[in-house]
């Protein structure tokens, strides 16, 4: 699609600015993660991780509209279609890594230090997943289509000449990914219903867990006190959120993390189903706002990173 030097300016401030605003959600992670301790929770470490890949993400869709008209075969270019075709599927397989975790501690009781070292797994086969096609498309080309990595007009990805592998290797995968999410937390909200009495928080949002559980039995039994003298009876641990992800925020902050990443695909899906129907006919206005929306996804997890404190300011106990 032909778009006058004005049409293509509006697009690189609409992706530039959103960038920016992203990258600063990105710094606001590193920094509230390096120099506070209340967001040390197992979701919160996912998001940092998370937000190293998004780091490279949002330098890609900051470079804009200098990518296409760098040319295909420049190192801009390339690069910019490396990034672009790694990062943000990345991002969607952290999520679904973060969903993993909920079910893991809804369903099989992993306390943190479990999730922990999960983390280094993922970081591993998320990594490979995604970099390995990510590199290899650097060096497809083909004597008519021209190199896999090309203009979308207002940055450098997947060619239009190579739609096919677009879908395959793009919009299949993140779709399919938010798909198994949707339905875990489905799952996952299901049996939280199931056990709605027995997880039950008490008015300061302690979880009270019963220390009669069997080996042979690990479901756990909440038992929620009226009373200060009550507490003091219980023969079951009592978990502070200020020591443990409290229930809450631990569900909360991750389907939030869901929610931002699946605004930000909606829109430069619908784009592409469009452009796949009528070539080179994109509403000039759905362009813009996918170059917003689609670079906008930093931005939202900043928010949610600095809005889920995993600790009180109190020293909690158990």
């Amino acid at each position: 699609m032909k778009l006058s030097s004005e049409q293509l300016y509006r697009l690189s401030i609409a992706g530039r600015t959103a960038s920016g605003l992203s990258l600063l959600g990105v710094a606001t992670i590193f920094a509230t993660f390096t120099f506070s301790e209340n967001f040390r929770s197992p979701t919160h470490r996912i998001m940092l991780i998370n937000a190293f890949y998004n780091l490279f993400d949002f330098i890609a869709t900051m470079i804009s509209v200098s990518g296409p008209e760098a040319g295909d075969h420049s190192a801009l270019c390339r690069f910019q279609g490396f990034c672009l075709q790694m990062f943000p599927v990345a991002d969607v397989l952290w999520t679904l890594a973060m969903t993993w975790d909920v079910v893991l501690v809804v369903f099989y009781h992993y306390e943190p230090e479990r999730l922990r070292r999960l983390e280094k797994k993922y970081l591993v086969v998320i990594t490979t997943l995604t970099f390995i096609p990510a590199l290899v498309f650097l060096f497809v080309r083909d004597s008519d289509k021209g190199p896999i990595y090309g203009s979308v007009v207002f940055w450098c990805s997947i060619s239009p000449n190579w739609v096919l592998f677009r879908i395959i290797f793009y919009y299949a995968p993140i779709w399919i990914i938010i798909m198994v999410v949707f339905i875990l937390y489905i799952y996952i909200g299901h049996e939280i219903f199931q056990l709605r009495h027995e997880l039950m928080l008490t008015n300061n949002d302690c979880l009270i867990l019963s220390s009669t559980a069997s080996p042979s039995n690990e479901s756990i039994t909440a038992r929620p006190p009226t009373s200060r003298d009550d507490m003091k009876h219980l023969d079951g641990p009592i978990i502070r959120p200020q020591s443990a992800v409290s229930l809450r925020k631990f569900l909360l902050m991750p389907i939030l993390f869901f929610l931002a990443l699946l605004t930000t695909w909606v829109t430069p899906t619908i784009n592409r189903i469009y452009a796949f129907r009528h070539p080179g006919q994109e509403p000039y206005p759905l362009m813009v706002a996918v170059a917003a929306l689609g670079s906008l996804r930093g931005f939202w997890n900043g928010i949610i990173f600095v809005s889920m404190r995993s600790k009180g300011k109190g020293k909690g106990r158990r």
